[in-house]
């Protein structure tokens, strides 16, 4: 069989033709510009050359800087509040006033806490003069029963003497009565003989009769001087508490010295009280949220005020964590602030410990099935260059754009 030869279709060739004849017309203006204009080549190699400069420019520049529009200022917001319960007399500001530091705010009825101050001081006194006379009371109790215990050891002493000495008188009156019995035995044989007159008889029974009566008389003594070393020895025993006697003296002293300390104390929180009765302002700042009108009664911990500190502000700016790599503490900032359409200049304070998903309040779980990666934003803090905001314009909340130079 015959092979079926194509045949061009006359259009078909007529158009082709055309597109070659067109192509060949502008390859020919083409040329035909560039013969009549022979620096355009020159110009359009320079402007190749700027766009490839500028492009490279352009590189350099953003590579050594991170920005991001996710930053705000933040500051310290300090609440006012009431350390006691009163009375509101008097409101001294209002809201969105600059204070400085310790100026008095609001002033509480402070008579309650007069009294307090009057009968704490009072008590106070009382305690000090209770403690006063117990410290002298010391020394006092501790020479007299010293005395005391002396002479009590002296008197046992004594009459241990006085025992002996009454025993001996008692063996001498034994002895004198053993003579004059044996005197008065012979005179007896003497007299029935009729050796001796009656007279000198009976001077024997008299003179045996008197050494009784002293030998009675002695043993007397005896007794009595013993009764006197007994009531001697247990005066003595009686005297040997001197050491707690004292203890307890200076343990009622020291008793007296504390409850002084605790009125004392009394009387410093009674003060302190009173002294609270004048809210005063902790920072230099700027007072908000006003929540106080006189008349009202306050309780402790009640907020009052806040007062936004201006001079310690930074910025919290959300960097995605694929722009960490190469950011530093240290690095230096340009801060645009947008409601002001001026930058600021700052550096680079501390990078965040976590990313902002952790510390909000349904943290994602990742551990599911349905994971899907998101890129984090760990919050880096900048702290603003000294001296660029002496107005005090700059405020919590504000929105900005730092640049950090991360190179």
């Amino acid at each position: 069989m015959a092979e079926l030869v194509k045949v061009p279709h006359p259009e078909e060739e007529q158009k082709e033709l055309e597109k070659l004849v067109d192509k060949q017309s502008k390859k020919d203006r083409a040329a035909g510009f560039l013969r009549q204009n022979p620096m355009a080549k020159w110009i359009l190699a320079v402007a190749a050359l700027a766009l490839v400069a500028g492009g490279f420019i352009a590189w350099r520049y953003y590579s050594v800087r991170e920005s991001t529009d996710d930053a705000q200022i933040d500051g310290h917001i300090n609440p006012i509040s009431s350390r006691i319960s009163g009375t509101v007399q008097k409101v001294r500001y209002d809201d969105n006033q600059l204070v400085q530091a310790g100026t008095l705010l609001i002033e509480l009825d402070p008579k309650d806490y007069q009294v307090a101050v009057d009968r704490a001081r009072a008590d106070l006194a009382n305690a000090e003069a209770s403690a006063t006379a117990a410290m002298v009371g010391v020394p006092l109790t501790t020479t007299t029963s010293s005395s005391q215990l002396v002479a009590a050891d002296a008197g046992v002493s004594a009459a241990d003497r006085e025992v002996v000495s009454a025993q001996a008188r008692v063996q001498e009156a034994q002895a004198n009565y053993n003579k004059a019995a044996s005197d008065l035995k012979r005179m007896e044989a003497l007299v029935q003989k009729d050796e001796i007159s009656r007279q000198q008889y009976d001077a024997s029974v008299a003179a045996a009769g008197a050494a009784r009566a002293e030998l009675d008389g002695a043993v007397a003594a005896v007794s009595t001087a013993e009764h006197r070393a007994t009531q001697a020895r247990a005066q003595a025993a009686a005297a040997h508490t001197v050491p707690e006697q004292i203890r307890m003296t200076r343990a009622r002293a020291g008793a007296a010295a504390a409850d002084a300390q605790k009125f004392k104390a009394e009387l410093e929180q009674a003060e302190l009280n009173l002294k609270y009765a004048n809210i005063v302002a902790p920072v230099t700042g700027v007072l908000s949220k006003r929540n106080v009108e006189p008349g009202q009664v306050v309780q402790p911990g009640q907020p009052l005020y806040s007062i936004v500190d201006l001079d310690d502000i930074w910025v919290t700016a959300n960097f995605k964590e694929t722009q960490l790599k190469g950011m530093r503490p240290g690095q230096k900032v340009a801060i645009k602030v947008d409601a002001y359409g001026r930058s600021y200049n700052g550096t680079v304070e501390s990078i965040g410990g976590a990313t902002g998903a952790r510390f909000s309040v349904l943290p994602p779980e990742n551990a599911t099935g349905n994971f899907v990666k998101v890129v984090q934003r760990l919050p880096v803090r900048i702290r603003f260059d000294k001296g660029q905001d002496p107005e005090h314009l700059l405020r919590p909340g504000m929105s900005v754009e730092p640049t950090v130079l991360i190179r």
